[in-house]
């Protein structure tokens, strides 16, 4: 067989990018006919450019889960269920973190399998807090004293702030988006923006800039900041070495008696429908995603795997200090956005009047106003509406 050249296309951080380079590699050491490349992007060009373009010059992509609306309006990616055997898919949902495995399932297919799996969970600076002999919060009114000290870090660009409004508006008793006609009621979106309020009016407006990895890079190399209370985490900065401090991971406070759920993000693995060598990105895609490769090569050169052997895998969290363990809760406990085709519209847009009433910039009635506008505009891009 001629030698074959796939092409992929990641995320430009250590736990989006190293892992798929030492799976590559050994694949290629193992099957010498196939080379896999891998291109990156960053992170708000993960979320700006149309993914569905991109599966015209790339057989893999790492895609985020709401996009799967798209790729079943589109067929631009492959349906992974006709394709794969059924038992392998089975042992793929028997083994999912949280609801990472079924969040790529869409109108009766699978577009992609969690390679990766994440959501917010608290982090902290455990050398701070023993040199200063106090004790991480656990409550919503010990984290707001701590944000009066100046010690609280959170991640506040758009998409952050978006994100944590949902976990907000389910802590005050109600999911956005069960509604066609409204985002969120009135009273509950209220609410939940004032709560988010008491504690981001304490925060340095530099964090309104700040993505999760702004913040863990700010945390694990400054002392400035002792404790986020909910940002995407990542296991690289919990691994010792890879950061100049390192930081401890662990579940969300406790807000209005309630432990704050969050939003799961991660990432899945997909094989374009354009590629001219679908069997062998396929195959890849198969042995990425596996409990062997998942719980070894992958977690050992940084990845956040999304098998959930891999995540109780003994060695993983020793490697990670115990990231795993503290943040599976989370994942298992964790609200999955909606993926109907227009939703990455309402997504793009809709943390700006979220973040602008946070800022004192805006009423928190004009902020769910242009919501629900954005929300009204999203729901005419798909007229096979499913909110799920």
């Amino acid at each position: 067989m001629a030698k074959v050249t796939l092409k992929g296309i990641t995320w430009g951080h250590s736990r989006g990018f190293t892992p798929l380079l030492a799976m590559s590699q050994r694949y290629t050491e193992l099957y010498p006919e196939v080379t896999i490349q891998w291109d990156i992007r960053s992170l708000q060009a993960f979320a700006d450019y149309p993914i569905e373009k991109l599966t015209e010059s790339y057989d893999l992509l790492i895609i985020d889960h709401p996009w799967v609306g798209c790729a079943a309006a589109t067929n631009c990616v492959l349906p992974l269920d006709q394709y794969l055997d059924a038992s392998y898919l089975e042992n793929q949902l028997e083994n999912s973190v949280g609801n990472s495995h079924l969040s790529y399932h869409y109108q009766g297919h699978q577009w992609a399998l969690a390679i990766d799996a994440a959501t917010p969970a608290a982090s902290y600076r455990p050398d701070l807090f023993a040199k200063a002999h106090q004790t991480i919060p656990n409550n919503w009114e010990a984290l707001l004293d701590l944000a009066k000290a100046g010690k609280v870090a959170i991640p506040a660009i758009p998409i952050d702030c978006l994100m944590n409004f949902y976990s907000f508006c389910i802590l005050h008793g109600k999911y956005p988006f069960t509604n066609q006609s409204i985002l969120i009621d009135n009273e509950i979106g209220c609410k939940a923006l004032e709560t988010m309020k008491e504690l981001y009016s304490l925060l340095d407006p530099r964090f309104f800039q700040c993505n999760p990895i702004a913040v863990a890079e700010l945390m694990s190399s400054t002392n400035d900041y002792w404790y986020c209370p909910f940002a995407y985490g990542y296991s690289n900065y919990a691994r010792d070495g890879y950061a100049q401090y390192l930081l401890r991971y662990t579940g969300t406070v406790s807000v209005l008696g309630h432990q704050l759920r969050t939003t799961i993000g991660g990432t899945g693995l997909s094989v374009s429908a354009h590629s001219k060598y679908p069997e062998l990105a396929l195959a890849f895609t198969q042995m990425a995603v596996s409990e062997a490769w998942q719980s070894g090569i992958y977690v050992q050169h940084g990845g956040q795997p999304g098998h959930l052997a891999a995540w109780k895998n003994d060695i993983a969290n020793t490697l990670t200090n115990d990231y795993f363990k503290q943040v599976l809760p989370l994942m298992e406990r964790g609200y999955t956005r909606p993926r109907y085709n227009g939703y990455l519209y309402f997504q793009d847009h809709a943390g700006a009047p979220v973040q602008a009433f946070l800022m004192g910039k805006i009423s928190a009635l004009d902020a769910l106003e242009q919501m629900n506008e954005l929300y009204q505009t999203s729901l005419t891009m798909d007229h096979s509406i499913a909110l799920v």
